[in-house]
């Protein structure tokens, strides 16, 4: 069914086929009838897919990635596809419009997508809002990927991550903390082990005075070398945090066409797989912290090869936009079957 709208879709502007998806799944997942019916097509039940991680349990491995639904506008209805999570954001304190447009461009000989939309959002206040929406059917848990404002100094990075996790902490099941989007400017900077030691150190002292206390995640770029991970994971575990979302989007342009190489921003789906899951690899033979694969997951094939990395999760994301939502009940349908020899 994908397979015809997708042309449809693909003479679009990517952002606004992506806003008018959004707007159908908000839809679907109001009405009863069509969330019935999305549930029907889409989901995969079966108690041999549960996953545990984090102190929390996942109905399946397979989740939707930050940025998918940057305002949590259609949480109800993309838990209908059959997630087992779904991240909402990058969010930050206070609205802010992104990037310029165009700032997202596909690339579809390489089944990729180059963004540069700079954490656009509306906002915690307005999130925070739209969260009452979020009743889920079948226990599917709902992660807040949190970010630092673009006009938030490096030096004051802490103060945004810290307000927002008090903030968001009674609405999420975990809390992501991107500290890895290239297209904030300077932001990658949060990775190297000073920094991220003193970052997750104020973040860590705030998530244990909460009640309930919830996980903190940190999100990691795939562009670090195996001593720029090393440094990291030290401050990772020194911090005490959670678990880990490898990777964010890249900055390499490996795998891509010639007219593609200069597009501005991070560059996602298929050219990004092998990077992605060879960064989970390097992280699951360091660390006994659970690790959400997340990178060029464009068929069930990839899923699995990130599980067997050492994710303990994953995520998708453009391959959504290339497979369609399909996508998810493939990796699911693939995982029984293993699960069953």
């Amino acid at each position: 069914m994908y397979s015809l709208l997708r042309p449809l879709l693909f003479r679009l502007d990517p952002e606004r086929a992506h806003t008018l998806t959004l707007t159908l799944l908000r839809w679907a997942g109001q009405l009863p009838i069509t969330h019935y019916l999305l549930r029907l097509l889409f989901e995969v039940n079966d108690p041999r897919l549960a996953v545990e991680a984090f102190g929390l349990k996942f109905k399946n491995p397979v989740g939707l990635a930050a940025g998918y639904d940057k305002n949590g506008i259609a949480v109800r209805g993309l838990g209908a596809l059959g997630f087992g999570h779904i991240e909402v954001g990058t969010v930050t304190r206070l609205p802010q419009p992104g990037h310029p447009r165009p700032r997202v461009q596909r690339v579809p000989e390489a089944q990729a997508v180059v963004n540069a939309m700079g954490f656009p959002n509306d906002g915690i206040e307005k999130l925070k809002v739209e969260s009452g929406k979020w009743q889920v059917a079948g226990g599917t848990q709902i992660g807040i990927n949190i970010g630092k404002g673009k006009d938030t100094p490096l030096e004051r990075a802490a103060e945004d991550y810290c307000a927002l996790l008090e903030q968001v902490y009674q609405h999420a099941d975990y809390v992501a903390v991107n500290v890895s989007s290239p297209n904030t400017l300077n932001l990658r900077q949060l990775q190297a082990r000073a920094a991220m030691e003193a970052l997750l150190k104020a973040i860590a002292a705030v998530r244990d005075g909460l009640s309930p206390r919830v996980p903190v995640l940190v999100k990691l770029a795939p562009d670090l070398t195996e001593s720029e991970l090393d440094d990291a994971l030290a401050a990772i575990t020194a911090c005490g945090m959670d678990g880990l979302i490898a990777t964010n989007t890249t900055t390499r342009r490996e795998g891509l066409p010639g007219y593609a190489i200069p597009l501005t921003g991070g560059l996602s789906g298929w050219p990004l797989r092998a990077r992605a899951t060879e960064v989970i690899r390097y992280l699951a033979r360091h660390t006994a912290l659970p690790i959400v694969g997340v990178g060029g997951i464009m068929s069930a094939d990839d899923a699995l090869e990130k599980l067997d990395a050492g994710a303990r999760l994953v995520q998708v994301y453009t391959g959504l936009v290339y497979a369609g939502p399909g996508l998810i009940r493939s990796i699911n349908q693939r995982l029984l079957k293993r699960r069953s020899r």
